[in-house]
């Protein structure tokens, strides 16, 4: 065994995704691990994927039994050719691929100490009991951090023994709470006032913080942390400020997040009395009956040399009486508890402990993977210290015969639909005669994508996903049929994804990154009453749900994320009264589109006229030529004419337009009642000073000038040495080129500036050359190439921006996932969603199963949350005699001969006595009883078909098949969402 002792650079966009969820810091600590993996079944096999993906530093495999058929159901890395060979070398290869920075070696002999002594982490997997015992004592009293996971067909555990003083540093994964001050008194104790004064509330006694950006009270910038007091009025108290300069202005508290020491047991302790992870008392109990159904599985092993044969009467009801005569198991104060053993759960447990399960290896691997990168990198809670996850409930009730899955479609090829391909190929998915899967993706693979999607790999970047996941796939089970769409699934591509497509699927599994997508697709899945089996992730917190027609709830997205989804702020706030780092962000992005794009597309567009058209000579067009224009008289022709520009949009920007805001609301405006204009969340800016010694100043000049190069096909320049010797050659703009013209329709009316007449003519010529000159580049913003100044430019300019207004600026991280809207994602979980999501297959595919067979589950590695319930029964709704479901709707079959809407209409009253006010068709209406008698007997008199294709001007689509009609009744409740009307053509 030969691990390398390198120090690596991060490959921040490989790892940007992780970084969100991790940080630097601790992803610098696992770059540097080094871990030893024993036992290479489906289990550890998902282990090692994950660890692989998320960079560790090293990951040494152990495990020199034969690779043998019962391998290949749930070990991704093993086929056909590798039977015999031992599956830790027959598994390195694929590993290694996965991420050329990890180094994967191949331990051979035995675990023997001196072996250990080379590794921060040790897990174990499928070993007998007593191996266990002999590496957890000897790691425990070492300092190595000590895992055990297994699984038991649809039963897993996993335990982790960190040692007795096992500090973690950063034990919750939500950011450090920032606030901004609104002012400090001088006095002991100090009193600290907050801009907005809800944040305090966020803040406990105790919570230590720190400070930076104030003015005035400089001694409190940068000091060691603080603690601080809530005190009723909403406002903190600190430590003695009185002898401190007297507090200016701006400022920003940081709390600074507080270390927790946990204490293991060594595994032969724990095992007596074990500490498990529960929510509730019935959860604790259940899990003390499988711990010790574990127990009694060891137990057999070690009286008869094997495993109990699967759901084998007479092996079961030995592993049954094997549990009853163990020791009882001990409280925390070592006190025997008084628990009934629950002999069903074990009998259960035991009839199918033999079978070796992809989702369940996914589940448990998963999780194992994240409590290695806590003891690592210290960041999250470990578990403490025993979790047993089981999903007994999958087993077919009333001895029916355990299902085989065939036919079923998936959708998506991102982070979850790789796992999702990879659990549907294990368990023979789609393998059938008749059977596919189907991988619908538009995106094409990034670089970022390869952390967590395990299916792809560094020659695949630029590809489609979804043709890669499919080739992928497809070599996992070479009986897969996998078709591979390229098309977003939305209502541009309802051609595509119409009537004939779902009619050939059996179901969905949805893998989306946005609720909007999430609820079109879950609509879809209604319409045509199939099956959705629909993930996602965020960070380390993770959901899987099941929808079954009829039989469950439908889709609802969760309001306050649907909500964050289309957050928006208002025009007025953003350009001139920004008070958090959101909307500074958010006036730095809009800035990116005016300059480099909307304009460049603007004149683009109107090149080829003959004479300029009218929107280029309104007050916008002119406002935004003004400002692209800048101090230049033409367009610029040279490195230096962009970099000259850059220097005047910032004069422009955040000096002399700050001035112009002040001098039509000064410092002291006060409003009619009193109160001071510049109050509350309006807070008063102050004009910058260009300084080229400052990061961001510099930063921002270097940007906008290669920005606006590449807009005009210019050659730019990174040489920040050689920018700040021109900058130092550069005179400040003159102010009279800066003036901006303000359109008459802005929220907020400034005083326009006066521009004489040469000043104009100067614009509308420098627009005729703009107009007639060589096209120019628009730039479409891409957060994910550092080198192009995209982010760069944004990060700059918000962060400036923050300065004029005193708001806690965001760092470039924070920034770039904001104005990117970036999800942070890591592999653990997104493959444990995975591993639940195959779990409810089972049951989908398995023929009719009640209500109670089904679980929605609910995750959060980084607090070790776990919960799975039961989903609720579709909500009945009624109307008069009419009852109905989310999942009903009314049918009009072909060959009927109520073809006109006066017949329809007819046979809706006869069905339901009710009487009908109108019918929609999308947003046009077809029929109300509120019309003019004449307009009402026009539309009875035409055929329902006529009728929508007059009306909406759309004949039904070739292939189509239902055209949907929407219902709404006279007397109906506001809230009231009738059944759709499907008129089958």
């Amino acid at each position: 065994m030969d691990v390398q002792e390198t120090s690596k650079l991060l490959d921040e966009e490989l790892y940007s995704r992780q970084l969100y969820v991790l940080g630097l810091p601790a992803m610098e600590r696992i770059q540097g691990a080094k871990v030893l993996l024993s036992g290479l079944q489906g289990l550890g096999a998902e282990i090692a994927k994950n660890l692989v993906l998320m960079g560790i530093g090293s990951l040494t495999l152990h495990d020199p039994h034969p690779t043998c058929w019962s391998d290949l159901a749930a070990q991704f890395f093993l086929s056909e050719q590798d039977l015999g060979r031992s599956r830790a070398e027959a598994s390195q290869e694929l590993l290694a691929k996965l991420n050329g920075a990890v180094q994967v070696c191949i331990h051979k002999g035995d675990i023997t100490e001196d072996l250990l002594l080379h590794f921060q982490v040790v897990v174990l997997t499928a070993l007998k009991l007593e191996e266990q015992l002999k590496v957890g004592s000897f790691c425990h009293k070492h300092g190595i951090c000590f895992l055990v996971a297994d699984t038991r067909g649809l039963v897993g555990q996993l335990f982790c023994d960190f040692g007795e003083n096992f500090t973690v540093q950063e034990p919750t994964e939500a950011e450090p709470l920032t606030a901004a001050i609104q002012h400090i008194s001088q006095g002991s104790p100090g009193i600290l006032t907050l801009r907005e004064q809800a944040d305090a509330h966020h803040f406990h006694n105790g919570d230590l913080v720190t400070f930076s950006g104030i003015e005035g009270m400089v001694e409190l910038n940068n000091c060691a942390p603080w603690p601080l007091r809530v005190r009723e009025d909403g406002t903190l108290e600190i430590e003695d400020t009185s002898t401190f300069s007297r507090y200016l202005r701006g400022g920003v508290i940081t709390e600074v997040k507080k270390s927790k020491t946990v204490s293991h047991e060594p595994l032969d302790v724990a095992l007596l009395q074990p500490r498990v992870v529960a929510q509730s008392s019935q959860e604790v109990h259940r899990a003390h009956c499988l711990h010790q159904a574990f127990r009694a599985l060891h137990k057999f092993q070690e009286l008869s040399g094997r495993r109990p044969q699967p759901w084998d009467p007479v092996d079961t009801e030995m592993v049954v009486d094997l549990a009853r005569a163990l020791e009882p198991l001990k409280g925390t104060e070592g006190e025997p508890l008084e628990e009934q053993l629950d002999e069903a759960l074990v009998r259960t447990v035991a009839l199918s402990s033999a079978g070796s399960l992809s989702p369940m290896a996914a589940m448990l691997g998963a999780v194992a993977a994240q409590e290695v990168l806590k003891a690592i990198s210290r960041k999250f809670m470990p578990l403490d210290q025993w979790l047993y996850f089981d999903a007994l409930d999958c087993l077919p009730e009333d001895g029916e015969s355990f299902p085989n899955p065939e036919d079923y479609a998936p959708v998506g090829a991102g982070a979850i639909g790789c796992e999702l391909l990879k659990g549907f190929a294990l368990v023979g998915l789609g393998a059938g005669g008749s059977g596919g899967v189907t991988v619908a993706d538009m995106d094409h693979v990034e670089r970022s994508n390869l952390s967590r999607q395990f299916l792809f790999r560094p020659q695949d970047i630029g590809r489609l996903k979804a043709e890669v996941a499919a080739e992928a796939a497809h070599r996992l089970n070479s009986d897969l049929l996998v078709t591979p769409l390229p098309y977003q699934l939305d209502p541009t591509t309802e051609h595509i994804y119409g009537d004939n497509f779902f009619s050939s699927v059996d179901g969905v599994a949805a893998a989306l990154d946005s609720f909007q997508a999430r609820r079109y697709v879950a609509a879809r899945c209604t319409h045509y009453l199939k099956p959705l089996l629909e993930a996602g992730t965020k960070g380390t917190w993770g959901s899987a749900c099941v929808f079954v027609p009829h039989l469950t709830e439908g889709y609802r997205a969760p309001a306050s994320a649907a909500a964050s989804e289309d957050t928006s702020y208002p025009i007025c706030t953003v350009r001139h009264f920004p008070s958090t780092a959101e909307h500074t962000l958010q006036w730095a992005r809009d800035e990116f589109e005016g300059l480099f794009r909307l304009f460049a597309e603007t004149i683009n567009r109107h090149q080829q006229a003959l004479t300029p058209p009218a929107d280029l000579d309104g007050p916008q067009m002119l406002n935004l030529l003004q400002v692209v224009l800048g101090v230049l008289r033409e367009r610029p022709q040279t490195w230096r004419d962009c970099v000259v520009w850059a220097l005047g949009h910032w004069q422009l920007r955040f000096h002399y337009g700050i001035e112009q805001l002040l001098r039509h609301f000064p410092p002291d405006k006060v409003l009619e009642d009193g109160t001071p204009f510049w109050s509350g969340p309006k807070q008063c800016p102050q004009p910058l000073e260009f300084d080229a010694s400052q990061d961001m100043h510099l930063l921002f000049v270097l940007a906008a000038a290669n920005l606006y190069a590449q807009m005009h096909g210019l050659p730019g320049s990174q040489d920040q040495t050689a920018l700040k010797d021109l900058l130092q050659l550069l005179p400040l703009p003159d102010p009279q080129y800066l003036a901006p013209i303000f359109a008459s329709d802005l929220e907020l009316t400034l005083a326009s500036a006066e521009f004489g007449p040469e000043r104009l003519k100067k614009l509308h010529e420098a627009l005729e050359t703009w107009r007639m000159g060589a096209p120019l580049k628009p730039l479409m913003f891409e957060k994910d190439d550092d080198s192009n100044f995209h982010v760069d430019f944004v990060v700059a300019a918000a962060s400036l921006r923050a300065q004029n207004y005193g708001i806690p600026p965001a760092n470039r991280a924070k920034s770039k996932q904001i104005v990117g809207r970036i999800i942070p994602a890591i592999a653990t979980t997104t493959a444990a969603v995975a591993g639940l999501v195959c779990l409810e297959l089972y049951k989908v595919v398995g023929g009719p199963r009640p209500l109670t067979a089904f679980r929605h589950s609910y995750l959060h590695l980084a607090e070790n949350y776990f919960s799975r319930w039961v989903p609720s029964a579709p909500a009945i709704q009624k109307f008069h005699d009419l009852k109905w479901t989310c999942w009903d709707r009314l049918e009009v079959p072909a060959g009927q001969p109520m073809r006109t809407l006066e017949s329809l209409l007819a046979h809706l009253q006869e069905l339901h006595e009710l009487r009908v006010r109108m019918l929609l068709h999308g947003p046009a209406l077809l029929y109300s009883a509120g019309w003019s008698p004449e307009k009402r007997a026009h539309h009875l008199s035409l055929r329902v078909t006529d009728l929508v294709q007059q009306v909406t001007g759309r004949a039904p689509e070739p292939g189509q098949r239902v055209l949907v009609l929407e219902l709404s009744f006279e007397g109906e409740e506001e809230d009231t969402a009738f059944p759709p009307l499907h008129y089958e053509l």
